[in-house]
């Protein structure tokens, strides 16, 4: 076998396994979303008290975040998200641990910990997904969102039939949590080797976190992504209560409307490739954006369940390939890839995290179903950044 064929069969291996990572991710955060207003009532939280519990997820990423790339560069993509499988495995457990007991404190210190493990996964992946593309020389982070899209829309289904069925969240979550454990040790094996220390091109050193963060270009790339993973964040963890709070619609109802939103998400984001390649980025991320804002009042004003599932689809293709398009911006060139990605992912999960917890303290004021409205303002002004994301010339 040839060098150039062993890269070939290297980069392919990576590229799979990125894409098991992607989807693990997106199975154990849904696992959790699907199933918020059984949380809800098991714990007899308002909307406001169960934003905190989520803003403790917020915080514990927010946390991580800045320095994941940090880690990244000391330890590698593979063994951070090793790393991060292991903490948001045993935070998973004691999530289920602390629902038998009842144990609102308990909760609320296990969702910290899971925003940790979360949150050093997501950078990971991002990461190792934008060396991946470069290698291969085409676009494919869009698949990779797809697979954390299609293991969130599997696990929305699983919370779906298992509500439907009567099985308790923390038996769902202990298992999930051993999955996750599982694959987060043994997949990353075949990860595109990476170093720790400061790599040179040329003489020029590579870009660390500090000057990424003042790299102009870099920051409104964040921009825009904040307005489009605010809309996701929104959709992930409020769908499936606002179709209970605001149309009457069952756990189960409100669960099923929330996997549409997944899947009409995943779908798009494995078609979304041909499209950015055929249109460009700045095209298709204005008419995401577009879709985005038209789905949600569709969603919101719908007054039945099928009209809020139409709504709830547009929804999830209007903000299907904005992250995984900010990604590939960020990382246009390949010297300052990782710090720029690792910016871009810190400031896109800030809206991601911290965005849906602000909107359950404002549905305690005007019911969760309105309070979905005020990510309008986040979304225009997404879509009124999109040209940062016009392709950098090559060099």
């Amino acid at each position: 076998m040839t060098t150039s064929t062993r890269s070939t069969t290297n980069v392919n291996a990576a590229a799979v396994a990125t894409f098991l990572i992607f989807g693990m991710n997106g199975l154990v955060f849904a696992s959790w979303a699907a199933r918020i207003p059984a949380v809800t009532e098991a714990l007899s939280l308002t909307s406001g008290q169960m934003g905190t519990l989520l803003l403790c997820t917020a915080v514990g990423s927010l946390l991580a975040l800045p320095s994941a790339g940090w880690v990244v560069g000391r330890i590698g993509t593979a063994n951070t998200v090793r790393v991060a499988g292991i903490v948001a495995g045993a935070a998973g457990a004691a999530i289920a641990f602390s629902l038998m007991a009842a144990s609102v404190p308990a909760t609320a210190i296990a969702l910290f910990f899971f925003g940790i493990g979360i949150g050093l996964w997501d950078v990971a992946q991002n990461i190792e997904g934008a060396d991946v593309e470069h290698r291969l020389k085409r676009t494919i982070m869009p698949q990779f969102h797809a697979a954390f899209s299609g293991g969130a829309f599997l696990g929305a289904l699983i919370g779906a039939g298992l509500s439907q069925l009567g099985v308790g969240l923390p038996e769902h979550l202990l298992v999930i949590a051993a999955i996750a454990v599982v694959l987060a040790l043994t997949v990353p094996r075949y990860f595109l080797p990476h170093q720790a220390a400061e790599i040179h091109d040329g003489g020029a050193p590579v870009e660390k976190g500090p000057t990424a963060w003042r790299d102009g270009r870099t920051l409104l790339i964040g921009v825009v992504v904040l307005g489009a993973t605010l809309t996701e964040g929104a959709g992930n963890d409020w769908i499936a209560k606002a179709a209970v709070d605001g149309l009457g619609a069952s756990e189960s109802t409100g669960a099923l409307l929330f996997a549409l939103f997944v899947l009409a998400m995943t779908i798009m984001r494995f078609l979304g490739g041909k499209a950015i390649d055929k249109f460009g980025r700045v095209t298709v991320l204005r008419a995401s954006m577009a879709a985005a804002a038209v789905g949600l009042a569709l969603f919101v004003f719908a007054g039945n369940v099928v009209l809020a599932g139409i709504g709830a689809a547009l929804w999830g293709i209007g903000a299907a390939l904005a992250f995984p398009m900010g990604m590939s911006a960020a990382a246009d060139d390949p010297k300052h890839a990782a710090a720029r990605v690792s910016v871009v992912s810190t400031i896109g999960y800030i809206a991601f995290l911290a965005g849906p917890p602000l909107l359950g303290y404002l549905g305690d004021h005007t019911g969760i179903h309105l309070a979905l409205l005020a990510i309008g303002a986040p979304i225009l002004l997404a879509l009124l950044l999109a040209g940062v994301a016009k392709p950098l010339p090559p060099k």
